[in-house]
């Protein structure tokens, strides 16, 4: 055997032997991820109705007098709020999952791209936190509230548990994403599809794109529809506070660098 085919074989077993210790590492990271979504739904299992009163709470308190949420399927009132634990603790246990994830991506992370990504990453976790918050405790009590009160007369608004389950969680999901706008304009700018003086020019475009966006998202309500796009309006010019602060100095270092 000649040398050459030698190391040949011998890189192809270091390959092989990285790689296959790549999946171990990824298998690890994915056990103990699984392991605290599975340990929080545990514990939750057991408060999930209380959990379901409280989810409802928006809804229930503007609903006229003697109306309340029904249950049209025979299993809906144990698979419901068992659905609703398992949201919860997906929403808890999402910092935990995140970190498996970042420590298994950043060894192969240059130095510029950690710097940049860590915050972003902390960033878009707790923008979707207060996403999904903002929801609740501001748009969803003001949206039941105009539809209760558009409800036609000899009507009675008397919601499905599960039906309702899917809107909120569409809503908080929905808001969650919609609040990652600073996120959006970060890795935009970073990549180099657009610089700082083309965003702030965008400016009129973003808010056309706000209330659009917000117009399908939100409830037929307009008092919705602007409690959403006047906070992402607002996330926007964060977004570029924010390209100031992380793209900028970046650019200058690997210009520094070349």
């Amino acid at each position: 055997m000649s040398e050459s085919e030698l190391n040949d074989r011998l890189g192809d077993v270091d390959l092989e032997q990285g790689l296959f210790s790549h999946l171990i590492e990824l298998r690890s990271r994915l056990l103990k991820a699984m392991g605290t979504l599975l340990v929080l739904l545990i514990i939750l299992v057991p408060f999930a109705n209380r959990l379901y009163a409280v989810l409802a709470e928006p809804l229930v308190a503007r609903l006229p007098q003697g109306a309340h949420l029904i249950a049209t399927e025979v299993a809906s009132p144990f698979t419901t709020p068992l659905k609703l634990a398992f949201f919860v603790a997906l929403f808890i246990a999402m910092p935990v999952i995140l970190y498996q994830l970042w420590a298994f991506v950043s060894p192969g992370l240059y130095k510029h791209e950690k710097r940049l990504a860590k915050p972003l990453l902390v960033a878009a976790l707790v923008l979707f936190y207060c996403g999904a918050a903002f929801a609740y405790f501001a748009v969803l009590p003001a949206a039941f509230r105009f539809l209760t009160a558009v409800t036609p007369q000899g009507v009675e608004m008397m919601t499905d548990i599960t039906h309702y389950l899917d809107f909120v969680m569409l809503m908080f999901f929905a808001f969650g994403l919609c609040f990652e706008v600073p996120v959006a304009v970060v890795i935009v700018a970073a990549v180099g599809i657009v610089d700082l003086a083309q965003l702030r020019g965008a400016r009129r475009y973003a808010v056309v794109a706000a209330f659009v966006i917000a117009a399908f998202i939100t409830p037929p309500d307009l008092t919705s529809m602007v409690m959403l796009a006047v906070p992402m309006c607002l996330l926007y010019e964060l977004g570029l506070l924010a390209v100031r602060w992380l793209v900028k100095p970046a650019a200058r270092d690997d210009a520094a660098v070349q």
